[in-house]
């Protein structure tokens, strides 16, 4: 039954490669339908419906504070100079990575990629969109519950709020600086070979502006539900009613300065549709099998949520290996994990968090980047060029790095 996810995987691999109107037309079919199989196998076969249904509350949850972000993100306007010299985008990126553990992944990017594809209008290209998605993204937002999904999940079953923070931040600026530090020699080269006159057109002297302010207290509603655990559904009623307000109070001229549309949310849901109908039978195996992992070791939770997160949804994944460390070692209380097995914890987060940023759909601001970036008419990698131009020569090396540095051994 993970033969529909593996089919899903290959199709938003190939599909833009081969037959992308095709894929244009009719995705949505194939999301549901694929969904649809595994969901009416668990239903009718296995008589798991609280499965499915517990599966529809995580979907519900994540695409309500995705969708959230994206909208009253998509209502704060900001004009920034036009000066995409490589080390003020090395200053604007790691500010990105610093705010995403306030905003969230999501919020960061929503509000921070149309700036920055602006602030490089003049040069920019694939690289840009990818480093945006491997800082932004994804690793920056490591530090905090806020940050990413899984840390949040982790919050809930008893991680503290600044654990990771304190036990990781050096793993997080570890990794920042090698990204960082490949991002400057790849745009550096990109703007030397720039024309002059394309060079000199970057030193338009335009001010830093700020539009849709207003939209701050809509996200501080929505950062500030994430924490409302009861009665079920207030929080993502909240957050729906942020959005609503957000779009029906932001000035139109806002919205069209950001070139704003609904297609981007709209193309995550379906998508994700699919995702989480049928990663179901590959999580369920997982929980099902975490007594072959052996004894607790660093390398194999590293690598094992981090491989999985980078082609599911690293929330329900890191859930799953943190289930796993409890049957590998018989403990129950989250807080005794954190005293006995404080690098085993680090490894499951730092796995799923870094590991999303692989492909487009290992989390969900990926593929939110890739299509404000599309719709904006900027070259982005296919799935598969996305991965073997990218991930392969520049985060695989950053994760090998930090697996060496601080989980080989442990």
């Amino acid at each position: 039954m993970s033969a529909p996810f593996v089919g899903l995987l290959g199709i938003v691999a190939l599909a833009p490669l081969f037959f992308a109107d095709w894929w244009e037309r009719h995705y949505p079919k194939v999301c549901v339908g694929l969904a649809g199989v595994v969901v009416l196998y668990y239903i009718l076969f296995l008589h798991a419906a609280p499965r499915v249904l517990g599966t529809t509350i995580d979907y519900v949850s994540f695409i309500a504070l995705v969708g959230s972000l994206f909208i009253v993100s998509g209502g704060i306007h900001i004009n920034v100079k036009g000066e995409a010299k490589p080390f003020v985008n090395v200053i604007f990126l790691f500010v990105g990575a610093l705010l995403a553990n306030l905003l969230g992944t999501t919020g960061a990017s929503m509000l921070l990629i149309r700036p920055w594809l602006r602030m490089n209008k003049y040069r920019v290209t694939g690289h840009h969109v990818v480093f945006f998605i491997f800082i932004v993204s994804n690793v920056g937002g490591c530090l905090t519950p806020v940050g990413d999904p899984p840390l949040f999940l982790g919050y809930l079953h008893g991680v503290g709020f600044w654990w990771v923070a304190k036990h990781g931040w050096f793993i997080w600026l570890t990794a920042l600086a090698i990204l960082l530090t490949m991002f400057y020699f790849v745009d550096r080269r990109n703007y030397i070979r720039a024309p002059k006159p394309v060079r000199e057109e970057m030193t338009h002297h335009d001010v830093w502006r700020f539009d849709g302010l207003g939209n701050l207290f809509f996200l501080a509603v929505i950062l500030g539900s994430v924490f409302i655990h009861h009665p079920p559904f207030l929080r993502e009623a909240l957050m729906v009613g942020a959005a609503l307000g957000s779009y029906f109070t932001t000035q139109k001229q806002v919205h069209e300065s950001n070139h704003f549309t609904l297609h981007p949310i709209k193309e995550v849901a379906i998508l994700f549709i699919g995702i989480f109908g049928t990663m179901m039978p590959a999580l369920d195996w997982l929980a099902a099998n975490a007594g072959r992992l052996g004894a607790p070791n660093g390398s194999v939770f590293y690598f094992g949520s981090g491989v999985l997160s980078s082609v599911l949804d690293n929330a329900p994944t890191y859930l799953s290996f943190l289930s796993a460390l409890m049957g590998a070692c018989g403990e129950q209380d989250v807080s005794k994990l954190l005293v006995h097995y404080p690098q085993i914890i680090l490894a499951i987060s730092m796995g799923a968090v870094f590991f999303g940023a692989n492909t487009y759909i290992g989390n969900g601001p990926n593929f939110m980047v890739k299509a404000i970036a599309d719709h904006q008419k900027v070259h982005t990698p296919t799935f598969i060029g996305y991965v073997c131009k990218y991930t392969l020569p520049f985060m695989l090396p950053m994760l090998i790095v930090v697996w060496l540095l601080f989980f080989y051994g442990k």
